[in-house]
C-alpha cells in the first residue's frame, strides 16, 4: 500500500502524526485524526500503519509512554497524577501498556534509581528509553527478540 501512496498522503499523515507528538495528552481518537489528515478514519488509520509501521492508536500510546516515563523519572508525581497528565483516562489501562512496554510497572519504574541517566542530554535520553515495538529491528539492526520492549529493565526470563 506505502507504494500507491502519494507524497500528498504523507505529508498529511505527517501533519497528523505531529499533531499526536504535539498533543499527545488531548483526547485524540482516529476520527479526529483522520480529519487532520483530510482522509476517511478507515483509510487513514490503514495508510498511518503502512507509513509508519503501527497503528496510531499504538503511536499515540507510545508517545504517552515516553513522556510518562520523564515524569516518572523527576519523582515528584504519582503515578496517577502522570497517567492523567498524560492524557490517559484508565489507570488499569495505562498500567498495562506501561508495562508491556517498558517492561515493569509504572510504579517500579518510578522506585527505581536513575540518578545513571541524569548526566545525559534529553534528547538521547528520549532516544535511549523509547519504548521500542516488537518484531521488528532493533535500533543495531538486528531482530527484537527480547520480549521487554526497550531492554531498559532487567529481564526477569519470563515472558
Amino acid at each position: 500500500m506505502l507504494g500507491r501512496m502519494t507524497l500528498e498522503d504523507l505529508v498529511r499523515l505527517r501533519r497528523a502524526r505531529d499533531v499526536i507528538d504535539r498533543d499527545y495528552a488531548e483526547p485524540l481518537d482516529v476520527p479526529a485524526l483522520a480529519k487532520v489528515a483530510l482522509m476517511s478514519p478507515g483509510h487513514f488509520s490503514r495508510s498511518f500503519r503502512a507509513a509508519f509501521g503501527e497503528s496510531p492508536y499504538s503511536y499515540l500510546m507510545t508517545r504517552r509512554v515516553e513522556r510518562a516515563k520523564a515524569l516518572l523519572r523527576r519523582g515528584d508525581m504519582s503515578v496517577t497524577e502522570v497517567c492523567f497528565a498524560v492524557g490517559s483516562t484508565s489507570l488499569g489501562s495505562f498500567s498495562s501498556r506501561f508495562t508491556e512496554l517498558v517492561g515493569e510497572s509504572p510504579s517500579a519504574y518510578r522506585a527505581r534509581a536513575h540518578e545513571a541517566g541524569e548526566a545525559i542530554p534529553a534528547c538521547v535520553a528520549k532516544y535511549m528509553t523509547r519504548p521500542v515495538r516488537g518484531g521488528g529491528a532493533n535500533r543495531g539492526g538486528g531482530p527484537v527478540e527480547d520480549p521487554i520492549r526497550n531492554g531498559e529493565a532487567k529481564s526477569t526470563g519470563a515472558s
